[in-house]
């Protein structure tokens, strides 16, 4: 194979370019350039034996997914730790997949934007070769692939656990697909929740989750869940009303991917929190 110096310097493609190619943009990455691949790379020599790969690289958590007729939503809150430091305190989690479908990042957050990027340019590839889009199980698949080949990274501590949503077209509903490490995919039903404050923000869900939502109750038991997924996990960020920092949240329906704009959720952060000062650990779902 040609390397892109000997290409480069001619000024011309190399004939991996100009011949015609998979469906795959990763698996033709993978044979052109693996060096570019997220997993292609390894931790510095010694790195893995001295500290933890959370101790120097940010790590994102938490990110909740809620069905409701019609659509799903995705939410995220917006902080990054290092070890017990807190990295970034407005991190990005949620990103767009495609028109039709989101993905929420948790675990080494730099190696997750890259494959979420990846992803992204994936799903635009095939749709550029094939005429067609890839179907909500196909995309959740392809998804799947690509963090398996992230194996190497995530048994040196830098693992990526996403967390995907799509609106399925031929079946007019919102689905939602965890991952392992290794790959593993699994749909899930009604809600879920990654991350490091999962365990909290899933109990939470479970009291609140209605399967008659709106997209405004989804909206407003994602942000509850994470209020209480930061009020007892600290590597969970909580709304931050002095700095303006608000979890993000997204919903995907049948007019495709939006994110609720800040002003939206300020108003609804704000109702939140002026419930919680009357009741401070949050609504209760009544006995039956």
């Amino acid at each position: 194979m040609e390397s892109n110096a000997d290409w480069g310097s001619r000024g011309g493609l190399p004939q991996a370019f100009l011949t015609p190619g998979i469906s795959s943009f990763s698996e033709f990455l993978k044979g052109f350039a693996p060096e570019f691949l997220p997993g292609g790379r390894s931790l510095p020599a010694g790195a893995a034996g001295t500290m933890s790969a959370q101790d120097i690289a940010p790590h994102g958590t938490t990110i909740v997914a809620i069905t409701f007729p019609g659509g799903v939503l995705l939410a995220g809150d917006r902080r990054a730790t290092m070890g017990n430091f807190i990295a970034q305190r407005d991190i990005e989690k949620v990103f767009p997949a495609d028109e039709f479908s989101a993905v929420g990042i948790a675990g080494s957050a730099g190696l997750a934007v890259e494959v979420v990027r990846l992803f992204q340019l994936e799903l635009e590839h095939y749709e550029k070769i094939e005429g067609v889009t890839l179907s909500t199980d196909g995309k959740a698949n392809r998804l799947a692939t690509m963090i398996r080949g992230n194996l190497a990274m995530a048994m040196q501590g830098l693992a990526v656990v996403p967390l995907f949503t799509g609106y399925d077209e031929e079946t007019g509903e919102g689905r939602i697909f965890s991952y392992d490490v290794t790959g593993g995919m699994y749909e899930e039903h009604d809600f879920y929740s990654v991350g490091s404050g999962s365990m909290f923000a899933r109990g939470a869900l479970k009291k609140l989750f209605r399967p008659d939502f709106s997209a405004e109750d989804a909206a407003v038991a994602a942000v509850q869940a994470l209020y209480d997924a930061a009020d007892d996990d600290s590597a969970t960020g909580g709304p931050d009303l002095f700095r303006k920092i608000y979890p993000v949240v997204a919903v995907v329906t049948e007019d495709g991917y939006r994110r609720l704009p800040d002003e939206e959720l300020s108003a609804l952060v704000e109702g939140i929190m002026d419930a919680r000062r009357a009741v401070p650990d949050g609504p209760r779902s009544p006995l039956r």
